[in-house]
């Protein structure tokens, strides 16, 4: 390295998981060249983060934006998930471009500024709403690539088999620049052949895949295994996730093992989602309702890849959210009764775990890799995930992308 080199960005005094002392992180033509204290140079942008905790952008592997901010359309929608299901079956029919890409807009910029740089937008396909979403997700894309890298998995919400018309809108986005293909066989009349024919998709077209599956908490029956079983007959090792798998909050001890070794095997990650998982399963058990979430650390534990995720945002399936990963993760510690010396699992799996689960390459902050940061306000990593931190700003590729100040008291 030259003795006194230039860099793009200079941002000093970060607190790094797991460095000792405060560090200096040097970016050169978006990726990081150098880390260490006291960094000699010059930068076209200096920032100083004053000692605060410094993660990579966060990584969000499942969210609805299409059907993000309806609250307003269909607030007596019902409970459950058949009928959150029903209200925006209703809705969808009255999309237009311009509207998924507003509602998409609205939420995305607040995850942006709660961290998020990474994202796999799940997107409806049918006769009902045809290609309107994803064009607005095409769009959402190539307009916020600034700040964050927004994956479109396209996916049969409603079932596929029944109408031949909805696997040809699959086909099509698929030419047309989807990023992966996801299923939804509990919707479909005949499970099992959707997800042959979404597999044989997949390995047609070369895309990775993300199973909506097993929503419920009825231990008797489950497709995960058969995909398990179809992941490795295709040679998808590595290449498949699915979303919500609640099952598995609801099976005995013994079988959770199975599971924890078949999905580890087979390569296929497993994705919670605390808010709309929590919000709609157990409602028959009234007051006594089970938390119905996936134990995704017990799997991660097990070798397993794992995340935790948004998925819905102030629609029927889930009346709230902010946009915040931080408190996503925050929320699964809380319910699954984590406590401090796993804090440091739970904020991997809304990044560094997220990050393997969506092949996101040459991910964290580590020289050569991409300078993805976020820099929170609190200066202990324990603190930022237990308190909920705010991020103060972000820099994609070294180049700031937002800014969020601090709050300051006005006595």
């Amino acid at each position: 390295m030259p003795q006194n080199p230039i860099f793009d960005l200079l941002l000093r005094n970060a607190r790094l998981s797991g460095g000792q002392g405060l560090q200096d992180v040097a970016v050169r033509q978006g990726r990081i060249a150098a880390i260490g204290h006291g960094l000699a140079g010059t930068a076209v942008l200096q920032e100083d983060a004053g000692g605060r905790v410094v993660l990579p952008g966060l990584v969000d592997t499942h969210i609805h934006l299409d059907k993000s901010c309806l609250l307003c359309r269909c607030r007596d929608a019902g409970g459950g998930l058949k009928g959150a299901i029903a209200a925006v079956s209703r809705l969808k029919r009255d999309f237009t471009v311009e509207d998924v890409y507003e509602r998409g807009a609205r939420t995305l910029e607040r995850a942006i500024t709660q961290g998020t740089m990474f994202m796999r937008a799940h997107v409806e396909l049918d006769p009902l709403v045809g290609l309107r979403s994803f064009e607005a997700m095409k769009r959402l894309k190539r307009d916020y690539a600034f700040a964050i890298d927004l994956s479109i998995c396209v996916f049969p919400q409603e079932g596929m088999t029944h109408d031949p018309a909805v696997e040809g809108l699959l086909v099509q986005a698929l030419e047309q620049g989807a990023d992966l293909l996801g299923g939804c066989p509990y919707t479909d009349a005949d499970p099992s052949l959707q997800m042959e024919r979404i597999f044989a998709l997949a390995v047609a077209h070369d895309v990775d895949l993300d199973f909506h599956l097993d929503f419920d908490l009825d231990p008797s029956w489950s497709h995960l295994e058969e995909i398990c079983r179809r992941t490795m007959a295709a040679g998808w090792q590595g290449r498949v996730a699915v979303g919500h798998a609640t099952k598995l909050a609801a099976i005995d001890e013994a079988a959770l093992e199975r599971m924890i070794a078949l999905l580890a095997d087979a390569g296929v990650g497993v994705t919670a989602l605390p808010a709309t998982d929590l919000y709609l399963n157990g409602r028959d058990a009234n007051h006594r309702a089970p938390r119905g979430v996936a134990p995704v650390h017990r799997l991660a534990d097990g070798g397993v890849t794992v995340s935790v995720a948004t998925n819905n945002v102030l629609n029927p399936f889930t009346p709230f959210g902010d946009g915040s990963l931080i408190r996503m993760g925050n929320l699964y510690a809380n319910l699954m009764q984590l406590g401090p010396e796993r804090f440091g699992d739970c904020l991997g799996m809304i990044s560094t775990g997220a990050a393997r689960l969506m092949r996101i390459a040459d991910y964290g902050i580590a020289v050569g890799g991409w300078a993805d940061l976020i820099v929170l306000d609190a200066d202990d990593e324990a603190d930022a995930f237990g308190g909920i931190a705010a991020p103060l700003m972000g820099f994609k590729r070294g180049r700031k992308s937002f800014v969020r100040p601090a709050a300051t008291l006005v006595r």
